[in-house]
């Protein structure tokens, strides 16, 4: 191992009971089972922007390219997500972050570029699961009281405090354990209750439309944003960080957890994008609980569940930022110590703060989701991984084999300009349309 390697591993390191070294960190590691990392993993994609999905990805593609899509988007991901978590123990050194690996293999810059990258693709994230528990909040208010005197921003600012709170009180990732049980009843309460009642609308309907609305310029513009939408969908960005807190054999044990999310995991988001579009047509919500009929305390359960399994969801996100910050500054010991708890209230109260500003400012969840899969996902996800991937096992890659990744990272690169233009493009038109701090 090189000078270079040896510092964007970690600047101390805790040799592992085999042969891997283990970068410090202020977090736990190897502690969690396959199936508590399988359920992190199925969280981040089961989170309330599956309700977003039969208006952001559906209307824009159709049936026919909405349904093929998503099955290629989820394979896709599938395979780019296997070949980082096969570079985890790359080296002789188990690579926790994202950058870590990155530095290890190309050196200084790639590691300061994956950071930033990966901090603009969680920073938007956490920005769009602040909006979406806004949204949730006010369905559930105007179902009771539609007065007009609690705006969007009002109960995003609500959001932002609520995850600030949870964010303090959850030291490290690996805490989240019996929370991981509560996301799931919450995601099943929504999810169910979206499928349902929109099930219910469609068998009542009259005929509606599944004509992609626009112009032709236009829905070229839309549908490389739903593209984008897609792969944002089952990417996290993360997973080093996420891998790093599975049990020994970490490889194996993270392919279970990947397995998982793209079989079992994925069956939830594809049920209620698929009967939300169907039922609904070309006039779905963004927000899909906003289209839905049926008893007031039936959908108010369904936005407060949503709300509720944003916050934990948005932990998740931000625990690479938390992590770093903790690790910096030598935050140890007892998460109830004074000294600790002072520190969680100032940084991650301060780094929320920021984060519920500029939710409150542009509220335009389906650009966001478009931004972010075409600055950060696409790169992080797929260009890297696959170039990675090539890089590290060159020497035991065939020539058929170098030229599919390198085919891979061409692709994908060129989708990912696309994909930014058509992102910059729709927050152009709906800045137009919409002032900031908009009451969407």
């Amino acid at each position: 191992m090189d000078a270079t390697s040896e510092v964007y591993s970690g600047s101390k390191k805790l040799h592992d009971e085999e042969t891997a070294e283990i970068p410090e960190t202020a977090h736990q590691i190897s502690t969690d089972s396959w199936f508590q990392v399988g359920f992190v993993l199925t969280t981040g994609i089961n989170s309330a922007y599956v309700l977003g999905y039969s208006g952001n990805v559906m209307i824009p593609l159709g049936w026919i390219g909405g349904v093929i899509g998503l099955i290629l988007a989820t394979a896709i991901s599938l395979y780019a997500n296997a070949l980082i978590a096969k570079l985890h123990e790359y080296g002789g050194v188990r690579h926790i972050r994202y950058r870590d690996l990155a530095g290890f293999i190309y050196g200084k810059k790639a590691y300061s570029l994956t950071w930033g990258l990966q901090y603009v693709n969680l920073f938007m994230i956490n920005t769009g699961f602040i909006i979406l528990a806004g949204q949730a909040l006010k369905a559930a208010y105007v179902l009771f009281k539609d007065d007009h005197v609690m705006k969007l921003p009002h109960f995003i600012a609500i959001s932002g405090f609520v995850c600030a709170i949870f964010a303090i009180g959850i030291p490290h990732l690996s805490a989240l354990r019996i929370w991981l049980g509560f996301s799931t009843v919450f995601s099943l309460i929504y999810i169910v209750i979206a499928f349902v009642l929109s099930l219910q609308d469609g068998l009542q309907a009259p005929a509606r439309s599944y004509d992609i609305p626009g112009t032709k310029i236009s829905r070229i513009f839309t549908t490389i944003g739903a593209a984008a939408s897609l792969v944002f969908a089952f990417n996290t960005g993360m997973l080093p960080e996420i891998q790093a807190t599975v049990r020994k054999p970490v490889v194996e044990n993270m392919m279970k957890a990947l397995y998982f999310q793209f079989t079992a995991g994925v069956l939830p988001l594809y049920a209620v994008c698929f009967v939300g579009y169907w039922a609904y047509g070309n006039k779905t919500s963004s927000y899909l609980l906003n289209n839905v009929s049926g008893p007031i305390w039936v959908k108010a359960m369904a936005n407060i569940a949503a709300f509720l399994q944003t916050v934990i969801a948005l932990h998740i996100f931000a625990s690479p930022m938390y992590e770093y910050l903790d690790t910096k500054f030598g935050i140890k010991g007892s998460p109830l110590k004074i000294q600790n708890l002072t520190f969680r209230i100032t940084v991650r109260g301060g780094y929320l703060a920021i984060n519920t500003l500029v939710s409150a400012l542009l509220p335009f969840l389906g650009d966001f989701m478009s931004l972010t899969g075409a600055i950060s996902t696409f790169p992080l996800t797929f260009i890297l991984a696959n170039h990675m991937y090539l890089v590290a096992k060159k020497d035991k890659l065939t020539s058929a084999q170098k030229l599919w990744h390198w085919l891979n990272v061409g692709f994908f690169a060129l989708l990912a300009v696309a994909a930014l233009v058509s992102a910059l493009r729709l927050i152009a038109v709906d800045s137009k349309t919409y002032h900031v701090f908009a009451d969407l």
